[in-house]
């Protein structure tokens, strides 16, 4: 085969894979649909369905010469015509096997270079799938008539047509388009800049043309006043002045124009980006039906708002949060038949998706079950071990706390960590997957009653209404959708840190010291405050900058891969001059505001800057995650040393103070476990803070980092800087 035959055959894969997955998203959908109770009708129609999507995957994997899926197919086919003719009825064995059928479609898809009809899974499945067919003894569980000509599903001639009107995409072309598309917002920006300055030379040209108007009337040599070259440049002078004026209008109603064309586009482009959210929804019900099954539970799934669309952006990286919210709702939540039974509940549990719009460019998505609840007494012990806080305010958590601490890293109220969740990771990956989006989360849980997820999104991640803020030469863009009001209010209203709006009493904080930047600004120190009131997951706070300045559309420029999360930034953004602004996150910054310590009264500078650097050692191999640790830390202030593994660890702790020690656990020589018992049992040492920071996630390494006697445990998978220094300031 030479090379453009099998650019050929690639191309035809990806082309046929992208084809199986609509016909097995058809073919599961249509299953969880027939394994409910509906008319004769409705049954026919479905399992006509599923025996068109089947017949059409055979043909398309024998054009591309995947035996073993076409094995596969066939076998549905071949259930699905006796079915058809009435010679085999449904029963639970069939659904099973069935679904069993689909999953094993969907992993031979995406893996088609291991296609075999010899394999294993794949040969069972065709074994049993004839076996039902041979001996056709299954129980009847709900009988399909003869069928009649399928209502609601279309003739070859009419399917062929609705084929017609659509065409298939690759996702990195579409991708790429939007990209150009939304490049056409800064060249529209721009246009209004040089417009704008365009407008002001021809104004400076008017008045000049005016001023020298009054000064040739002024001059008392009427011989010099009348003098033709004299009289020629000031004609000259106001034919420019009125040129300047007319290339200015012009100007001005081309950009116009142009502007309300770009508009267009963007709006067409936009559209062509927003998908429902059934799209991401469909392969819920199967999800949720596998998961019941392998816990022998039994779960209802009930739907709303799946019409509802959203940049496609925003769905693909929801995938993974909305599978692991499902999850631990089914895992952790929903009560199996025997303990619903106990409780008087009804024996299948209920888990509700709902979703919806909200405050104009929002969207909430809600994720909810009727189970146990979540234990506040666990998560709060949970909490504590990590060190993330102290018995003591454990005791003083009211519930928005409890509920809080469920989206740190390492918390969990799981009893026991299984392959579905309890490893004390996934909320917290999910919130940082949220947050990333310029969203929010929160939870709601009641003993015995369930849990409730509430989730917010925005409708688009490509442009958006943004307030310009200046602090001091710096510029920051803020959602406007997450901008309550602005206000400019005396400084002596500002109360220890804190202002009184619309009847309620909400913080301040001022916007630079929260980003953690050196004050240059006018804000601390002005007889007037500026304030920009920002809310987001219920909290409201009053951020205080130097100078709001206007409201304008906005080209998200997302930070790239190598910066995946920025805390208190949301990405970034180009201005019509060219400058380049942070998009700040809202829900983020509300955290820091509330978790940094109020600012410092000025006679106090001199005291905190004599007071002694904190020293910190960090332990680790790996010399990335050496070198990021090492930033981290002296970014945020504190004296770092370093070593390779727990041998020279313990060597430096041996020659040198420390406050507190940064430690991996996989490392030669000595591991992170050994080198914290080693610490507990030195007793010069025995109170040296130690915080493990390690890829292993698993409940028991974590258990075996808290016997050791590790201060704190955190995931590598799930970092987060904020989480590192917070812990480091508590144990400091």
């Amino acid at each position: 085969m030479d090379d453009r035959d099998a650019e050929f055959l690639k191309r035809l894969l990806e082309t046929f894979k992208a084809e199986g997955a609509e016909h097995l998203e058809v073919i599961a959908s249509s299953l969880l649909e027939l394994e409910r109770n509906m008319p004769a009708e409705e049954a026919e129609r479905v399992v006509e369905i599923i025996f068109r999507e089947a017949h059409s995957m055979k043909g398309a994997a024998r054009s591309v010469n995947l035996s073993g899926i076409e094995r596969i197919c066939q076998s549905l086919e071949s259930v699905f015509a006796a079915l058809k003719k009435k010679e085999l009825t449904l029963s639970p064995r069939l659904f099973d096997i069935l679904h069993r059928a689909v999953n094993l479609l969907y992993a031979m898809l995406a893996s088609p270079e291991d296609d075999s009809a010899e394999r294993g899974p794949a040969r069972e499945i065709v074994s049993g799938l004839s076996d039902i067919i041979t001996r056709r003894e299954e129980t009847p569980v709900a009988e399909v008539p003869p069928l009649s000509p399928a209502e609601g599903v279309p003739p070859p001639q009419a399917a062929h047509l609705l084929m017609a009107e659509t065409v298939r995409v690759a996702k990195t072309k579409l991708d790429l388009l939007l990209l150009q598309g939304e490049g056409f917002l800064a060249l529209k920006q721009a246009a209004a800049q040089r417009s704008s300055e365009m407008a002001g030379a021809a104004v400076a040209a008017a008045e000049l043309a005016n001023e020298w108007s009054v000064l040739q009337g002024e001059m008392k040599d009427s011989e010099v006043r009348n003098s033709p070259r004299l009289q020629q440049v000031s004609e000259r002078l106001a034919s420019l002045s009125g040129a300047l004026g007319k290339m200015n209008n012009r100007l001005d109603q081309d950009r116009r124009s142009a502007a309300m064309m770009i508009d267009t586009l963007l709006d067409t482009l936009k559209s062509v980006s927003m998908f429902p959210f059934s799209s991401l929804l469909d392969m819920m019900g199967k999800v949720v039906r596998d998961l019941a099954h392998d816990q022998g539970k039994q779960v209802r799934l009930l739907v709303t708002g799946g019409e509802i669309e959203a940049d496609r952006r925003i769905l693909d990286e929801m995938r993974e949060p909305l599978i692991h919210l499902v999850r631990n709702c089914i895992d952790h939540g929903i009560e199996n038949p025997e303990e619903r039974r106990a409780s008087g509940k009804d024996e299948t549990g209920e888990l509700r998706i709902e979703i919806g719009y909200r405050e104009g460019q929002w969207i909430e998505l809600i994720v909810a079950d009727d189970g146990k609840g979540i234990d506040p007494e666990r998560v709060k012990n949970s909490a504590v071990r990590l060190g993330l806080i102290s018995p003591e305010e454990a005791e003083r958590l009211n519930e928005e706390g409890v509920a809080s601490l469920m989206f740190r890293s390492g918390v969990s109220a799981s009893r026991m960590i299984t392959e579905i969740s309890g490893r004390g990771l996934g909320l917290a990956i999910v919130r940082e997957r949220v947050e990333r989006l310029g969203g929010s989360i929160g939870c709601e849980t009641a003993g015995g009653k369930g849990t409730l997820f509430r989730i917010l999104l925005p409708l688009t991640l490509a442009t958006f209404r943004g307030l310009l803020v200046r602090c001091g030469e710096r510029h920051f863009v803020i959602p406007s959708t997450a901008v309550r009001r602005t206000a400019r209010v005396g400084a002596d209203e500002i109360r220890r840190n804190t202002v009184i709006a619309n009847g309620r009493i909400i913080p301040v904080a001022l916007l630079e010291t929260v980003l953690e930047l050196a004050a240059h600004g006018s804000a601390a120190t002005s007889p007037f405050a500026r304030l920009v009131i920002l809310g987001a997951g219920g909290e409201r706070v009053a951020f205080r900058v130097d100078e709001v300045l206007h409201e304008q559309e906005v080209l998200v420029k997302h930070l790239g891969p190598q910066l995946p999360r920025v805390r208190n930034v949301l990405a970034a953004t180009i201005l019509g001059n060219g400058e380049v602004v942070p998009i700040l996150n809202v829900p983020d910054l509300i955290k820091s505001a509330l978790r940094a310590p109020p600012p410092p009264a000025p006679e106090a500078h001199e005291e905190e800057a004599e007071r002694k650097v904190k020293s910190i050692l960090v332990v680790e191999d790996s010399i990335t995650s050496r070198s990021l640790l090492k930033n981290i830390l002296q970014a945020a202030g504190y004296a770092v040393r370093t070593a390779v593994d727990g041998v020279e660890g313990f060597r430096t702790l041996q020659e040198a103070d420390f406050d507190l020690v940064v430690s991996d656990v996989d490392m030669p020589g000595m591991n992170g476990f050994e080198l914290t018992a080693k610490i507990r049992s030195d007793r010069r040492l025995a109170s040296l803070p130690v915080i493990i920071v390690t890829s292993l996630a698993s409940r028991e390494d974590q258990e075996r980092g808290i016997d050791a006697g590790a201060s704190a445990y955190l995931v590598k998978s799930s970092f987060d800087q904020s989480n590192l220094l917070e812990v480091i300031r508590r144990l400091l």
